[in-house]
Order: structure tokens, then C-alpha cells, then sequence
């Protein structure tokens, strides 16, 4: 079948598009920048990519030919106040193209919205549901409440608390009901799902086989860490104060932390259906999800995470803005070194950050983290999808890579952390000689005390960082 598949580059669609590539299905993946496409797909066979903004009006058009296509944009994380608004913008522009093309099935991937008192997030996936709604198409719509697997927003915060955190001071939505679901499985209904006539112009909940409680998912999860953990409910942490705990324990934004807590208060219990039977699918339980999930981290298999899209930083624009560094009104800290081991310090380069660390004064780097998180930046608690891999778009601790071209031997990172200005941060090496490069562009008179400010640290870190990168000791 010819496939169109929309929020490509998110933790659900990287992961489907491999699953339908190996199905021996033709894809055409709309995308809103082209430097983002992610390596493991963006030469593969069989597919094609589209640059589409749903959020503007006027669309590129896509093949006519297309037999289905699946609806996997959300903006859980959004900054925008009028998210409600955007998303059904999205869903109407989305269905005005599909409507144009011979697509007989639109497989949609909403939330589940049993409850009489929906969250904003819950009310506005009903809201796209409805507006997906067509005369011209089939709409099949699957709906997951927490979905846990390697890399999902829900088990990077849960991991983040039960590791951290022996004894737990929580608020009382740890109480709230809900029914979690593996990814794979959130797979499995949007493959086989696909084509069957039997789901057309329907809705099914999809979950896992328990009712849990958010508490009884974090001593779950610490059972399965050999952890033991100690939690405390108390009343008297309000939403906003329940979202900064979120966002100091957690890698979450704090944007994400006040969307997760408003919808954590909702209860997302399952309505009874035949979905399961149907696609003869056996949805594994909840510790079965969290050991398979750390199973893929082990073994350095992390196909997607939440953290690699835009939201969970500064971006509200494609990277190609950014990736030319600008010649003026800047200040620039420019070190270079001649090369003793190519291979050695490439590969030291593109596994710099995250658990490696920053090779020189790794406390400086934490401090400047933590100080980042009190002003509500995203601080260094990200880390790094792999350990030794980097693509464009990559989160890497506080930084976003723009470029990683290994290659032509040249990583640019942006920042960011709450800066008085923007930054940049750049390796290359030319003729044997690697060049380190950070670059602060200030903003008003603020920025400019920024960087006199930090200058002096300059000296010794950056220095020992490019010495670190050529060093083979």
C-alpha cells in the first residue's frame, strides 16, 4: 500500500515508519523541515519525503495515489496558549489535502476521553477526532491512555523520579487511575489496523491489561529496578506547584510538566471492546513493558525519544535558520589543535554530552545546568538519545544539534539554555587540525555583561575541553 505519514520525525511515526518499511509498504512522509529526516529512514527504499507545514494554510500537494494515511501530529508540549486552536488547524488542513487523493482509510492515534471531566490536551484530541471526521475517507481512531516503552515522555519522567528519588514526597494525583500501555503494542494496532474495513468510521481504546494507579506505576517500576522506594501523598501541592516538582525532579519542560499534571488528574480507564480479539493482539502488562524498555537502552536501541522534538527546547522554527552562524555583533572564543588520531577524536566529538559528560570540568557544566533549570531552561537533564550517535535535531543536554556531518567532520550545536542572547558551539577539522568554536551572539546591554561574566571560565574550560578531544590519555 502508498501510505502518508504525518509527524514524522515524532516518537510514534520514526518508530511506525520502520515497522511498515520492513512490511514492504510505499511511503510518503510529510515532514516540516528536511534537515530533520532522520538517517535510519532517510535512505531506505520505498519512501519519500514532503515538506509540509499543517499549520499554514497553503500545503504542498501529495500523490493522489495514496491508499491511507495516519494522523500522529499532537503539541502536548506546546508553548502556545491557543494549542486548541492549532491543533484543529492542523486537522482541518490535514483533511483538506487527504481529501483530494484517492486515501480510503485515516488511522488517527488520540488519547483516551472516557471521562466527564477531560484535561485541555484530552478535550482537544476529541476536538481533532471530530474534525478528522470525512465523507471521503474512512476514519479509524485508536485511543491510548500512558504509553510506556523506551524513550516515551511517561517512562523517561517515572525513570527520572524512582531513580532519584528513595523517599517520595508526592502530590495526591499519584492516586488517580489509569491503564498503561507498551508501545510496541500502540504499534501493533496502528499496523493491523491498517486496511481493515472492519474499523472503519470507528473508535477504540487500546491499553494494557491493568488498572494501576500513577503511585502503584512507580513502585512497579522501581521493582523492576531491584529499587525500594517510599512514597508519600500529601494534599497540599497544588497543579502549579505538583508542575514545578515535575520539572526539578524530572528532564520534562516545564511546559510538558503542567500539561502532564493537568491531565494526570483525569482518570484514563478503558471502555470494554472486541479491538483486541479482532486484531488478534495480547497487550503485554505494565513491568513486562518497563523490562523490554530498558532491555532497547541496554543494548543502545533507542529508536526514538520525546526528547528529540522540538518542543522539549526554545525551537519554534526549522534548524536550517540557525545553522548559519553569524559573522556580527558577536562574540566568538575560537581554540584550535593539531589532530594527533583523526578517528579517535571524531568519535570523541560525536559522543561528547550526556553520560560522557563535556570531558573538562564536568561541574562547571552541572552547575551552569542547575542554574538553567531555576530559570526555567531545560537545563542538562536530557542527556543524549545514543550514546555515540547524532543527528540533526538531537537533543544533547542543553544544547540542539543543528549539523553532524561525520563526514565532512563538522558538529554545530545551538543552545538552549535561557541565554540574554544566542548561542553556538562548533568542531570541525580541516587538513588534520580541529577547530573549537563558541560563538554568543548578546542581546542588549544584559547579554553583554553575560558574556563578560562567564569569560573567564572560558579560559580553562573550553581550553581543557579541546585538549581533552585530541588527547588519547
Amino acid at each position: 500500500m502508498k501510505i502518508l505519514i504525518t509527524g514524522t520525525t515524532g516518537y510514534i511515526a520514526k518508530r511506525l515508519v520502520l515497522n511498515l518499511l520492513e512490511s514492504g509498504h510505499q511511503l510518503v512522509c510529510c515532514v516540516r523541515d528536511l534537515n530533520r529526516i532522520p538517517d535510519e529512514i532517510e535512505y531506505r527504499d520505498h519512501i519519500e519525503f514532503i515538506k509540509i507545514d499543517f499549520l499554514k494554510e497553503k500545503l504542498n500537494k501529495v500523490p493522489k495515489d495514496i491508499d491511507a494515511a495516519y494522523y500522529l501530529i499532537h503539541s502536548m508540549s506546546t508553548k502556545a496558549a491557543n494549542f486548541e486552536d492549532l491543533e484543529k488547524n492542523c486537522a482541518v488542513n490535514f483533511r483538506k489535502l487527504v481529501e483530494e487523493t484517492n486515501c480510503k482509510q485515516v488511522i488517527y492515534l488520540s488519547g483516551i476521553v472516557n471521562d466527564n471531566s477531560l484535561s485541555k490536551h484530552l478535550q482537544s484530541r476529541l476536538q481533532v477526532e471530530n474534525t478528522l471526521k470525512s465523507k471521503d475517507y474512512a476514519l479509524t481512531t485508536f485511543r491510548a491512555g500512558i504509553i510506556v516503552g523506551s524513550g516515551s515522555a511517561s517512562f523517561e519522567i517515572i525513570r527520572d523520579i524512582v531513580e532519584k528519588l528513595p523517599i517520595m514526597i508526592t502530590p495526591k494525583w499519584l492516586n488517580t487511575k489509569t491503564q498503561p500501555i507498551a508501545v510496541r503494542d500502540v504499534l501493533s494496532f496502528l499496523e493491523k489496523g491498517l486496511g481493515n474495513k472492519q474499523l472503519y468510521n470507528n473508535s477504540y481504546d487500546i491499553c494494557g491489561p491493568e488498572v494501576l494507579t500513577y503511585k502503584e506505576m512507580l513502585l512497579q517500576f522501581a521493582e523492576v529496578r531491584k529499587f525500594k522506594r517510599y512514597i508519600l501523598i500529601v494534599p497540599v501541592l497544588t497543579p502549579k506547584l505538583s508542575s514545578y516538582w515535575l520539572y526539578f525532579v524530572t528532564s520534562t519542560s516545564f511546559n510538558l510538566a503542567q500539561a502532564l499534571v493537568d491531565s494526570m488528574k483525569v482518570e484514563v480507564i478503558a471502555k470494554k471492546s472486541t479491538i483486541n480479539s479482532l486484531l488478534n493482539i495480547h497487550p503485554i502488562t505494565y513491568k513486562e513493558a518497563v523490562s523490554l524498555a530498558f532491555q532497547k537502552i541496554e543494548q543502545n536501541d533507542v529508536v526514538s525519544s520525546w526528547k528529540d522534538a522540538m518542543v522539549s527546547g526554545v525551537f519554534n522554527d526549522q534548524l536550517n535558520t540557525h545553522i548559519q552562524i553569524p559573522k556580527y555583533g558577536c562574540f566568538n572564543d575560537v581554540r584550535s589543535r593539531k589532530v594527533i588520531n583523526e578517528k579517535y577524536t571524531l568519535d570523541k566529538i560525536w559522543s561528547i554530552g550526556g553520560e560522557n559528560g563535556w570531558y573538562s570540568f564536568n561541574w562547571l557544566w552541572r552547575i551552569r545546568g542547575y542554574v538553567d533549570k531555576i530559570f526555567g531552561g531545560v537545563g542538562l537533564r536530557r542527556g543524549r538519545t545514543h550514546n555515540s550517535y547524532l543527528e540533526p535535531g538531537d537533543p544533547l543536554d542543553f544544547w540542539r544539534v543543528l549539523l553532524a556531518d561525520k563526514k565532512q567532520k563538522r558538529l554545530l550545536l545551538f543552545a538552549e539554555m535561557k541565554l540574554p542572547g544566542e548561542a553556538w558551539l562548533e568542531f570541525k577539522i580541516v587538513k588534520n587540525k580541529l577547530y573549537q568554536r563558541a560563538v554568543f551572539r548578546p542581546k542588549g546591554i544584559l547579554g553583554r555583561l553575560y558574556w563578560y561574566a562567564v569569560l573567564p571560565f572560558h579560559a580553562f574550560v573550553f581550553k581543557g575541553m579541546i585538549n581533552a578531544l585530541i588527547s588519547q590519555k
